[in-house]
C-alpha cells in the first residue's frame, strides 16, 4: 500500500510530522482491521467448506445406502416374482417386457423365443386375443392344449397408468384352475348323486312298505294253489316279480341310508338254505335251477342276517341274469383252503356267459352294469356287506363258461 504524505516547506516541520504519524497510525489500524476481517472471513469460509464437505460426504453415504437398498429391494422383488405361484406378464407398447418363470411354464414359452425381438410369442398372442374374453376384457378363462388333458387358465388383466407422458402398459395375471374346475365338477356330481340317493331312498321306502303285504298275499295264493299247476305258474311269476322288486328296493336302502350293521351269531348254513328257497320262484320263472352244496354242516358266524341274505340274493340274481334256460346256480359252503375250522367260504357259481376282463375290474362300482334296466347296485352292495363283515370277496370268470363269486368269512370266535 502506498501512502501519500503531504509535504509542506513550512517552518513548523514538527506539526507536519505529527500529522503524518497520526495518518500512518490510522492507516495501520485500518490495515490491521482489514487483515483481521479477511482472516475471519477466511476462517468462516474454511468452516463452510468443511461443513459442505461433511454434508456432501453424508449425502454420498446416503445415496450409496439408498442405491444398495434399491438393489436389495429389486433383488427381493425379482425373487418374489420368480416365486409367485401365478404367472405374471408385463406388456408395454405392444411388446412383452416381463414374464416370470410360472408364466413361461403355463404358456409353454420355450427358449427359442428371444427377448427384445418385438413380436409377442405366439402363446401370449393367442391368450390376449382369446375369443372367450369378456366384454370388459379384464377377466376370462383360456383353455390350453387339446385331447384328454387340456388346462384351463384364469386370466386377469389390468392397465398401467401413463408415466412421464408415455403410454401405459398392461399387467396380466395367470392362474392354472384346472384342478379347481375338476374338484368343482366332482362336488357337483356328488351333490347330484346325493340328491338322487335321497330321492331313491324315499321311493324305496314307499315301495317296500306295501311289498311286505303283497309278498304275504302271494304266499297265501301259492299255498292255496299248490295242487293247481296252471295257476301255480302265474303265481311263480307274481312272486318272482315281487321278490325282484324287493331286492332292488333293499339294495337302494342298503347302499344309501341303512345304519351300521347289527352283528349277531348267525347260522350260515341255514341262512343259505333260506336264501335259495326264497329264490325258487325266480329260478322257476327263468327255467333255471338253484342248488345248495354243504360240505361243512352247521357253522356259525357273526353277521347281520338281513344284509348277508341280501348279498347272497344279489349274487344269485346276478347269476340268473347271466344264464339261459336250463342252467343251474350252485351255492357251495366249504372250509376255506388251509383254514379248516377257522374260515369258511361261500361260492356262488353259474355256467352262464361269463364276464370279460375289462368288465371284471369295474363290476363292484356303484351304478356300473352290463344289464339294461339294472340300477347297478347289486354287486356294490355285496362288496359293502363283505367289508362290514370282515369277509374277503373274490371273483373268477371265463367268458362263455361262467362266473364264480367267493365270500370268505371268519367263523365265530376266530374274527380278528
Amino acid at each position: 500500500m502506498t501512502l501519500s504524505v503531504p509535504y509542506r516547506a513550512s517552518a513548523d516541520g514538527g506539526v507536519a510530522r505529527n500529522e503524518a504519524q497520526k495518518f500512518l497510525a490510522q492507516a495501520f489500524v485500518s490495515f490491521t482491521e482489514a487483515a483481521g476481517s479477511l482472516e475471519k472471513s477466511y476462517g468462516q469460509l474454511q468452516a463452510e467448506v468443511t461443513r459442505l464437505r461433511a454434508e456432501l460426504e453424508r449425502a454420498n453415504s446416503e445415496l450409496t445406502a439408498s442405491l444398495a437398498e434399491n438393489a436389495r429391494v429389486r433383488r427381493f422383488l425379482a425373487r418374489v416374482l420368480e416365486g409367485l405361484p401365478c404367472g405374471v406378464l408385463a406388456l408395454a407398447e405392444g411388446e412383452l417386457r416381463l414374464a416370470n418363470p410360472e408364466a413361461e411354464r403355463l404358456l409353454g414359452i420355450g427358449s427359442e423365443w428371444k427377448w427384445g425381438e418385438g413380436a409377442l410369442p405366439e402363446p401370449i398372442a393367442r391368450l390376449l386375443h382369446s375369443e372367450t374374453r369378456g366384454p370388459d376384457g379384464s377377466r376370462w378363462e383360456y383353455v390350453m392344449g387339446e385331447g384328454a388333458a387340456p388346462r384351463t387358465l384364469a386370466v386377469t388383466a389390468s392397465g398401467v397408468a401413463e408415466v412421464d407422458g408415455k403410454a401405459g402398459g398392461q399387467i396380466v395375471i395367470l392362474r392354472d384352475v384346472t384342478e379347481e374346475k375338476r374338484l368343482a365338477a366332482e362336488r357337483e356330481a356328488a351333490r347330484r348323486v346325493q340328491a338322487l340317493g335321497e330321492i331313491s331312498t324315499l321311493l324305496a321306502h314307499e315301495i317296500r312298505n306295501p311289498l311286505g303285504s303283497l309278498e304275504l298275499f302271494a304266499g297265501l295264493i301259492a299255498d292255496s294253489t299248490a295242487e293247481m299247476p296252471e295257476v301255480r305258474k302265474w303265481v311263480d311269476h307274481l312272486q318272482a316279480g315281487l321278490r325282484g322288486l324287493s331286492a332292488t328296493a333293499n339294495n337302494v336302502l342298503q347302499f344309501h341310508s341303512e345304519p351300521s350293521p347289527q352283528l349277531v351269531p348267525t347260522l350260515l348254513d341255514r341262512l343259505l338254505r333260506e336264501t335259495v328257497e326264497f329264490l325258487r320262484p325266480l329260478a322257476r320263472q327263468r327255467c333255471l335251477q338253484a342248488s345248495v352244496i354243504n360240505r361243512v354242516g352247521t357253522v356259525e358266524i357273526v353277521a347281520d342276517p338281513h344284509r348277508l341274505r341280501q348279498a347272497f340274493f344279489n349274487l344269485s340274481l346276478n347269476a340268473f341274469r347271466a344264464m339261459s334256460a336250463g342252467g343251474t346256480v350252485y351255492v357251495r359252503l366249504d372250509w376255506a383252503p388251509g383254514a379248516e375250522g377257522r374260515r369258511v367260504q361261500v361260492e356262488v357259481e353259474d355256467n352262464g356267459c361269463g364276464i370279460s376282463a375289462e368288465h371284471v375290474e369295474r363290476i363292484f362300482e356303484p351304478g356300473y352294469t352290463t344289464h339294461a334296466g339294472s340300477p347297478g347296485l347289486g354287486l356294490a352292495v355285496v362288496k359293502t356287506v363283505a367289508e362290514q363283515h370282515g369277509a374277503t370277496l373274490a371273483v373268477r370268470s371265463t367268458p362263455g363258461r361262467g362266473t364264480t363269486f367267493t365270500l370268505t368269512f371268519p367263523v365265530r370266535g376266530e374274527a380278528g
